[in-house]
C-alpha cells in the first residue's frame, strides 16, 4: 500500500467559500480553480463570464500555462446552482477512532468514571485485528462522509492496530495523524489495559512510527505523532524519552490537558514539583510548536502564556465537554492571547464524527460564556460579548485554524496558489414554492433555503442545520475520496 499516484489536471468551477483569516468570510462567485496532478492549486480565475468546458480548457487554461487537449483535463462543476458551493476540507484536531463504538453513551459519569466505565474496555479490545479493521474502516469512512479530509487520530495500546489505523487512512486517501496509545502507569491504568513498562511503550510508539514512514517517507498524506494518552497514564520516563523523541525525530506530540478539575487536582497530586499541569508536559519537553492539546478547558493565565510562548495548538471540543460535563474553554481569551485554535470532534466523549456539529457546538458555548460574563458585568466584571463566536470564525477554527494547529497552515484549510486541494462540495436544498412544499425529502438534509438569502446567510444556516447529506463529494490532495 503506497500513495495515490497522480491524477490529470482537473478545474473546478462553481462558488468557493472559505476563511482566509479570523472573522473573515471570502465567497469567490463564477470562478475556476485550476489543480495539477499532484494535487496543487496552480490558479485561481475569479468572475467568469462563460463556464463552458470547451471555454475552460482552451481559453481560460491556457492563460495560465495550460496547453491542453480535452482529454488531459477534467472539468468538475460544483452541484447545486446557486445553493451549491465549493468549501476546504474539514481538520479535525481531535479524535479517538477507537471509541466509534461508544458514541453517544455517557450515563451518569464524568471524565475519570467515564475512562473507567466505557472507554478503557472497549479500547482494551483491540487486541484483536478483526474489531481494529471493522471499527477504524467505519470510523474513517465516517469522518469522510462528514468532509474531514484531515483527522489527528488517537488509537489505542496495540502497535499492529494502529498500524492498520494508518494503513486503512492511507487507503482511503485521508490526509491523517495516527499515533500509538502511551499508558504505561499501574497507579491509574488497568492492569487488563496498560502497556508493560516504559521500554515498552517507547518500543511500540517507534515500531508504528516507523511503519508510517515506510507507508509513506515525505508525509504527504500520513503523518506519525507522539500520543501519551495524559499525564497521569504515563511513568515520568515515558514522558522524558517522548519528549526526546519529538526532538530528535522532529515529531508532533497529541494529547489532553486540562479537561476536568478532578484531572487537574490528580496532576497535582502525581507531580507535586510542578508549577501546574502544563508545566509538567513543559518539563519534559512536549511542549512544541508541533504539539496540539486538546480541552484547555481550565487554564491559569500562566499556563495560556506557556502554550503560547512554546507555540502549542489547542484542540477545542465542545461536544464532548458539554456532554461529559467537563466545562467550557474560553477560545476568544486563547485567540485574543494568539494561542492557536482548532476543533476536535473527541469521539467517544463527543457524540458525533462532524466538525460541522463541532463548530455550531463552538458557537453555542461561547454565546453561554458571553451570558455568564453578562452576568458578571452587572456584578462589576469585565468580561462582554466578546466572548461570542460567530458563525465564520467557527468555520476558521473548522479549517484553516485547525490546519495552523496541525503544522499544516501552508498546505491546507484555504482556496490559495501553491496550496492542496482538500475540498468539499455542499449542496443546500431550496423550498419549493408549489404543490410540494412541506413535503418531506430524505435526502436533502435540515437545511433550507427561501430563495432570498445571501451567500453568508446560506452558509450561516448551512453550518447551524447541515449535516453529512449536503457533502456531496469529499477531495483529498486533488483526489476523490468520498462521493454521495
Amino acid at each position: 500500500m503506497s500513495i495515490p499516484p497522480p491524477s490529470n489536471r482537473k478545474i473546478y468551477t462553481g462558488t468557493f467559500i472559505h476563511t482566509p483569516r479570523l472573522g473573515e468570510l471570502e465567497v469567490l462567485e463564477r470562478a475556476a480553480v485550476g489543480v495539477n496532478e499532484n494535487g496543487i492549486i496552480e490558479w485561481i480565475d475569479e468572475g467568469l463570464d462563460n463556464n463552458h468546458e470547451f471555454y475552460l480548457r482552451r481559453v481560460i487554461a491556457s492563460m495560465y500555462g495550460w496547453d491542453l487537449g480535452d482529454e488531459e483535463v477534467e472539468v468538475v462543476c460544483c452541484a447545486g446552482g446557486m445553493l451549491g458551493f465549493w468549501f476546504p476540507g474539514f481538520v479535525d484536531t481531535h479524535t479517538h477512532a477507537s471509541q466509534l463504538p461508544n458514541a453517544g453513551l455517557f450515563g451518569a459519569s464524568t471524565l475519570l468514571d467515564w475512562l473507567d466505565t466505557y472507554t478503557f474496555p472497549l479500547e482494551s479490545s483491540f487486541s484483536s485485528l478483526s474489531k481494529a479493521r471493522r471499527v477504524y474502516n467505519t470510523a474513517v469512512s465516517s469522518t469522510l462522509r462528514h468532509g474531514t479530509t484531515t483527522a489527528a487520530y488517537y488509537s489505542t495500546i496495540h502497535p499492529d492496530s494502529t498500524k492498520l489505523l494508518a494503513d486503512i487512512c492511507l487507503e482511503k486517501g485521508q490526509r491523517a495523524f495516527v499515533g500509538n496509545l502511551c499508558m504505561d502507569r499501574p497507579e491509574t491504568c488497568p492492569d487488563y489495559y496498560r502497556e508493560a513498562s516504559a521500554e515498552t511503550s517507547i518500543q511500540n510508539t517507534m515500531e508504528v512510527v516507523r511503519h508510517i514512514r515506510s507507508k509513506d517517507p515525505k508525509s504527504r498524506l500520513i503523518h506519525p505523532i507522539l500520543t501519551p494518552r495524559f499525564a497521569p497514564s504515563c511513568s515520568e520516563d515515558v514522558l522524558y524519552k517522548l519528549g526526546k523523541l519529538a526532538q530528535e525525530e522532529d515529531l508532533p506530540v497529541q494529547t489532553h490537558i486540562s479537561e476536568n478539575t478532578s484531572e487537574i487536582a490528580l496532576v497535582r497530586r502525581m507531580f507535586p514539583k510542578n508549577s501546574s499541569y502544563a508545566d509538567v508536559y513543559d518539563s519534559f519537553g512536549l511542549l512544541t510548536p508541533r504539539t496540539v492539546l486538546a480541552h484547555c478547558i481550565h487554564f491559569s493565565s500562566l499556563e495560556v502564556d506557556v502554550v503560547k510562548e512554546r507555540g502549542c495548538g489547542v484542540s477545542h471540543c465542545p461536544v464532548s465537554n458539554t456532554s461529559i460535563g467537563s466545562g467550557i474553554c474560553p477560545v476568544r481569551q486563547l485567540l485574543d492571547r494568539g494561542v492557536k485554535v482548532g476543533l476536535g470532534t473527541d469521539v467517544s466523549g463527543g457524540r458525533s464524527s462532524s466538525v460541522l456539529t463541532a463548530a455550531r457546538e463552538a458557537a453555542g458555548v461561547s454565546r453561554l460564556l458571553a451570558a455568564f460574563a453578562h452576568e458578571k458585568e452587572e456584578e462589576g466584571g469585565k468580561e462582554s460579548d466578546h466572548m461570542k463566536l460567530d458563525f465564520s470564525e467557527c468555520l476558521y477554527l473548522a479549517t484553516r485554524g485547525g490546519a495552523e494547529c496541525l503544522g499544516l497552515g501552508d498546505r491546507i484549510g484555504a482556496f490559495k496558489v501553491g496550496m492542496e486541494w482538500d475540498a468539499q462540495m455542499v449542496r443546500l436544498a431550496d423550498v419549493p414554492d408549489d404543490d410540494d412544499a412541506g413535503k418531506p425529502s430524505g435526502n436533502d438534509g435540515l437545511v433550507q433555503c427561501w430563495g432570498k438569502e445571501t451567500w453568508e446567510e446560506r452558509v450561516a444556516k448551512w453550518m447551524y442545520c447541515g449535516d453529512d447529506r449536503n457533502t456531496m463529494k469529499v477531495y483529498v490532495k486533488g483526489r476523490l475520496v468520498h462521493e454521495r
